[in-house]
């Protein structure tokens, strides 16, 4: 094993994970984390068979069974009538069809795991308040040797700025997409809110998903829709503008949907950016891994998702092979992976916001399709297991 030190930027879902993967091959790391504290942004997420796998590798599913729910069924229903249009089951089906389980939880409480697993082994290290912009930074050299890591991986999410230092790296760039987030306590939640399914409601260029939340007794809800704010970060409180396009959005909509979302409190406002095509290594001792690679639309709820994958697959190259030859491999298997998941989440929203006669259609289609045909089309998806 060529590579011993590496050194992590960025203390979220992608850098933990990448330290426990890497201390699972038995190498260090040195995690830097520019916020003071690790406080997750954001609210829910999925945790589909193709990760939930990788958390049980790390030991990790009896501290996330303590916060999670394991929902009944993933379920399509439509934003005007609430009709329901299809379903995949899910609880049942998720271990005995792709081998591990599909699970909805806090984001902050994935990063609470993940965090209180980097502190209790003895080869991750993390520095929190310290921000890191530069390869050459100082702070990455061995306190001791005054070297430089054998490896520098840029976790630092969606703004990268070790992004720069890739030639020919990915370009950021505006979706068009705006996510509103939110959560209603389960007491307070209309009733057409199920409490055992992620349900997504689709309309006409917006869709709407909601799925409960165990450990906060509440409903998450997330609502997409078209928008022309660009600005660099996410997750502040929606202003009076931007609730009035989040009611232009669902125009149209439910009444019982638009009462929940016009009459919410305090929506966060998230404009939504992805990642193009590019290089993800300075083929020597830097690479992307994360939102900071791939950033992408959340159509197939595979953001946290692929960060994992991520991790846990540089981690096995790294122990296996040279450092660069690791990094090119990785490339190569990984870009391959997430086009296959872009397609499909590129070809969820043309069917989630379809409109007209196409949006007739695909009720039509998706209210004849049995729950089966659902589930052999996510094989790809939830039965992937990464080489080891």
């Amino acid at each position: 094993m060529s590579t011993k030190t590496v050194a992590i930027v960025g203390g979220g879902i992608a850098g933990l994970a990448a330290a426990l993967c890497f201390a699972r091959k038995g190498i260090s790391t040195r995690i830097f984390e520019k916020s003071a504290s690790l406080e997750e942004v954001g609210a829910g997420l999925q945790l589909t068979p193709n990760v939930t796998c990788i958390l049980d590798e790390l030991g990790l599913l009896p501290a996330l069974k303590e916060y999670w729910s394991e929902p009944e069924v993933v379920a399509l229903a439509s934003g005007m009538s609430l009709k329901r249009l299809g379903t995949v089951p899910v609880r049942d089906n998720a271990k005995s069809r792709w081998g591990a389980p599909y699970a909805v939880l806090h984001r902050a409480s994935l990063q609470r795991v993940l965090a209180n697993a980097v502190m209790q082994n003895p080869l991750c290290a993390l520095t929190l308040d310290q921000p890191v912009e530069s390869p050459d930074a100082q702070v990455l050299r061995d306190p001791c040797s005054g070297k430089k890591p054998d490896l520098l991986i840029a976790a630092d999410g969606v703004w990268s700025r070790l992004r720069n230092f890739v030639a020919g790296g990915p370009d950021l760039s505006f979706s068009g997409n705006i996510a509103w987030r939110l959560t209603i306590p389960q007491k307070a939640a209309p009733a057409f809110l199920d409490r055992e399914t992620v349900t997504a409601y689709l309309a006409p260029k917006a869709h709407l998903v909601t799925y409960p939340l165990r450990e906060t007794a509440s409903i998450n809800i997330v609502a997409i829709g078209g928008g022309v704010d660009a600005s660099e970060g996410w997750g502040t409180q929606a202003s009076a503008a931007q609730k009035a396009l989040l009611e232009r959005s669902f125009r149209g909509w439910h009444t019982a949907v638009r009462d929940m979302l016009f009459n919410a409190q305090n929506p966060t406002f998230w404009p939504l950016f992805e990642a193009g095509l590019g290089r993800w290594h300075n083929d020597k001792d830097l690479v992307l891994i994360g939102d900071a690679a791939h950033a992408m639309m959340p159509f197939s709820a595979q953001g946290a998702g692929m960060a994992i994958e991520d991790a846990y697959e540089l981690a096995n190259l790294v122990a296996a092979l040279p450092v660069e030859q690791a990094l090119s491999q990785f490339e190569q298997q990984r870009s391959a992976r997430v086009a296959m998941v872009r397609k499909r989440g590129a070809l969820n929203k043309f069917a989630y916001h379809a409109s007209g006669p196409l949006r007739i259609g695909r009720d039509i289609l998706l209210s004849m399709r049995p729950p089966a045909s659902f589930a052999r089309d996510l094989d790809w998806l939830y039965g992937y297991r990464a080489p080891n």
